[in-house]
């Protein structure tokens, strides 16, 4: 161990003692930005990086077991994604159908999908779903992985499952907008049953959601960090919990 990471390590245990634990946020969202950006400071392939970042995410979420956190919803492909280079995809698509078969072989999570399964290959579909059906039963943080996601395309599909439900049960289009309110559309949403985000964390100095749970972030605190995803530290999770602990959340009060 080098003196900078002796520093890092009592100054993140200096941080982490002085947290409220009742300030720490339930559910935390990440958008898992600058895997890219990362490899290319690093001299090394979009793939590597790609693969730098799949490697932090166990690291990142024992962090979240640690204080407290009991829900974690990870971005890691975005509906967007899919317009980038077959060269980059095929490869990426690989490294996150491993990342998400390793959180469900560890037996210490329970990993739910939200996204569009009709966008993803068939293998990349398979690995979601037994990921989904071997931790079912898991009584533990519950990590939900965002791939084939898009704010918009959740909302979308949110009213169109809506719709199909009240169809099934006759409800005329007239009466369904009598009725309509928030709630309905919040029931058919992929994170249904689960608190809002708390905190959205956003790696890489980007100051925007991108579509990232549009809806349920309504109410949330947003933190955005300037370092690269393959490179988040305990230090900076721990930043983020602190920053988020110190606003006053007046929903709109």
């Amino acid at each position: 161990m080098n003196l900078r990471d002796l520093v890092y390590g009592l100054y993140s245990r200096r941080v982490e003692r002085r947290l409220d634990e009742d300030q720490v946020p339930k559910h935390i969202g990440v958008i898992l930005d600058g895997n890219r950006r990362w490899a290319k400071a690093a001299g090394s392939t979009a793939a590597q990086g790609h693969q730098a970042g799949a490697d932090k995410i166990a690291e990142m979420l024992s962090w979240c077991e640690e204080t407290g956190v009991e829900v974690v919803t990870l971005w890691m492909l975005s509906t967007d994604n899919f317009d980038r280079p077959q060269e980059e995809i095929v490869p990426l698509l690989g490294i996150i159908e491993d990342a998400v078969a390793n959180l469900a072989a560890t037996g210490r999570w329970r990993v739910h999908h939200v996204g569009t399964m009709d966008l993803l290959p068939d293998r990349t579909q398979a690995v979601l779903k037994e990921a989904e059906q071997d931790t079912h039963g898991i009584d533990g943080l519950l990590v939900n992985v965002a791939v084939g996601y898009g704010g918009r395309q959740e909302i979308a599909d949110a009213v169109r499952s809506l719709l199909y439900e009240h169809a099934s049960r006759g409800t005329s289009i007239e009466d369904l907008a009598e009725i309509l309110d928030v709630e309905h559309i919040a029931e058919h949403l992929y994170t249904r049953g689960q608190p809002d985000p708390d905190l959205v964390i956003r790696t890489s100095g980007e100051q925007r959601l991108s579509g990232f749970m549009l809806w349920q972030s309504a109410h949330s605190e947003y933190y955005f960090c300037e370092v690269f995803w393959p490179a988040f530290r305990k230090v900076d999770f721990l930043r983020a919990l602190r920053d988020y602990a110190a606003r006053h959340r007046r929903y709109g009060a």
